[in-house]
């Protein structure tokens, strides 16, 4: 809780010892684990967005594998299905698995909620029909809405306050990788060879390699799974949740570890911060600290608000740009190159973020993202059908947009709750915000072609990308009533 000094009294259940680990903890101004671990963590967000984007160009592959009568004309009808359980499992995981991380601990939750990934991604590997490949991708789900979740109140509760955005961001690189591996392989592995930019003339989607390409890209996200699960066994506890748990002897050698490796690089720590009051022992359930709170609860409805509109923005581009391209007459492979090339601008932006991401306060980056998003969604329409090079430029500028706040969001809303309650409050705003990922799919995607069609290929794509980065606008016009947490102390937001 906040000190005495604020004009907050400390509350039942703190303790002095605990408010001076904290308080060493937090005057440590680096990175004061080893760089390994955030390796580990990064393995397991690689996996999770290679799982996510890998079935963008496999699909076509599989649905002729699984779903008797399927063909590359009509694997667009069965896609939805396995998209929105996928999605819906992301919720139910989010919002069901990740408070059990603040009730168990995050060390163990991260282990378990990578290896019901990774059975669901080799379950998608073997299933025989199409009812199982929906159920594998509904478990895969299940696993990464909570492991996203974690990750990010882990990183954030063990990195140094100065720069809390910034090791967010160097983790959302690996991310970035993920689905640039997922998209690419995807091309390599489940398409025939054809001349670029109507394919990849080294594709692997040959005679003797027929059927089997989307089976390896699962197999392969499974091997990645184990790989994470077997790093994470080395993660320590955070010591912010081992105080939370009234586990202070625990969590202080953590931090005297921290504080023996950052003075290697750093030999005069600065003094311990001041010391603030922070709740140590057993609480409330993390639901009833958020919903029994009025501070909580209203950061939530503002965040959920955010996330929910930002999300149909993200989902909207994500499975509606190749629909639109392949609107503007584009033929559907060169659609999908061009989609792949906006890959490049989300390695970009996590780049980007990483060095430059704790410049501003994080709901600024907000609108400078969806203005680039408007930018380069504007650029694909003015290219028109027959602009191969500039409508890979512009998607690289789009994809840079739609995902530039992400990160910088991913931590602001870990820094909105208190220890006790931060994995939930997190996997409660971005499990419920996914819910507008569902509007994206279900609703903005369909309608792009008959808007196209009506406006032409000229007024057409502008239109709808304005429609699309409204929503992003939005986000960013709500974000700016949240509280600012740049450079400041957790316990200090979030008492």
């Amino acid at each position: 809780m906040a000190s005495e000094a604020s004009g907050i009294s400390q509350p039942a259940g703190t303790s002095a010892a605990a408010s001076a680990v904290i308080a060493r903890q937090d005057r440590i101004p680096i990175w004061s684990l080893s760089y390994l671990f955030i390796g580990i963590i990064g393995v397991g967000f690689l996996f999770t967005f290679f799982d996510i984007f890998d079935v963008t160009v496999s699909f076509v592959q599989t649905c002729l594998q699984v779903v008797p009568g399927c063909n590359p004309e009509n694997s667009a009808l069965y896609l939805g299905l396995p998209v929105e359980l996928n999605l819906a499992g992301y919720v139910v995981g989010a919002l069901v698995l990740a408070p059990l991380a603040d009730r168990f601990g995050r060390r163990e939750m991260l282990l378990f909620t990578l290896i019901l990934t990774g059975i669901g991604s080799l379950y998608n590997a073997f299933v025989p029909d199409y009812t199982n490949f929906v159920i594998a991708r509904t478990i895969t789900g299940l696993g990464i809405g909570a492991d996203l979740a974690l990750v990010n109140a882990y990183i954030n509760e063990v990195a140094p306050s100065v720069g809390r955005a910034r090791y967010t961001s160097l983790i959302f690189i690996m991310s970035a990788l993920g689905a640039f591996f997922g998209i690419w392989l995807g091309l390599i592995l489940t398409t025939p060879p054809a001349p670029f930019p109507l394919g990849l003339p080294f594709a692997a989607a040959g005679p003797a390699f027929q059927g089997v390409g989307w089976r390896v890209m699962y197999g392969i996200g499974a091997l990645l799974a184990l790989v994470g699960v077997l790093l994470r066994f080395q993660l320590p506890e955070s010591p912010r949740w081992l105080i939370s748990r009234g586990r202070v002897d625990e969590a202080d050698r953590i931090v005297t570890e921290m504080e023996e490796r950052a003075r290697r690089k750093v030999p005069d720590l600065p003094p311990p911060a001041a010391e603030i009051s922070v709740q140590s022992g057993a609480t409330r359930i993390p639901y009833a600290e958020i919903f029994g709170n009025r501070l909580y609860l209203m950061r939530t409805l503002l965040l959920v608000v955010m996330w929910f509109l930002g999300y149909v923005t993200v989902y909207s581009i994500a499975q509606g740009l190749t629909v639109l391209l392949d609107s503007m007459k584009y033929p559907p492979p060169e659609s999908g190159m061009i989609a792949a090339f906006g890959t490049l601008g989300f390695i970009a932006c996590a780049v980007f973020a990483f060095y430059y991401g704790e410049r501003l306060e994080r709901k600024r980056w907000l609108p400078i993202a969806a203005a680039l998003t408007l930018i380069g969604g504007i650029l694909i329409g003015l290219a028109g059908p027959n602009n191969f090079a500039v409508a890979a430029i512009a998607s690289i500028i789009t994809f840079f947009g739609f995902n530039l706040w992400v990160p910088m969001t991913y931590s602001w809303s870990t820094e909105n709750y208190p220890t006790r309650a931060r994995a939930t409050g997190f996997a409660l705003v971005d499990g419920v915000g996914h819910l507008g990922g569902g509007v994206g799919i279900l609703l903005i995607a369909p309608l792009i072609p008959g808007l196209i069609a009506s406006l032409g290929l000229t007024t057409g794509p502008i239109v709808v990308f304005v429609i699309i980065a409204a929503f992003l606008i939005v986000a960013a016009i709500i974000a700016q009533f949240g509280v600012a947490t740049r450079r400041k102390r957790l316990d200090e937001v979030s008492p």
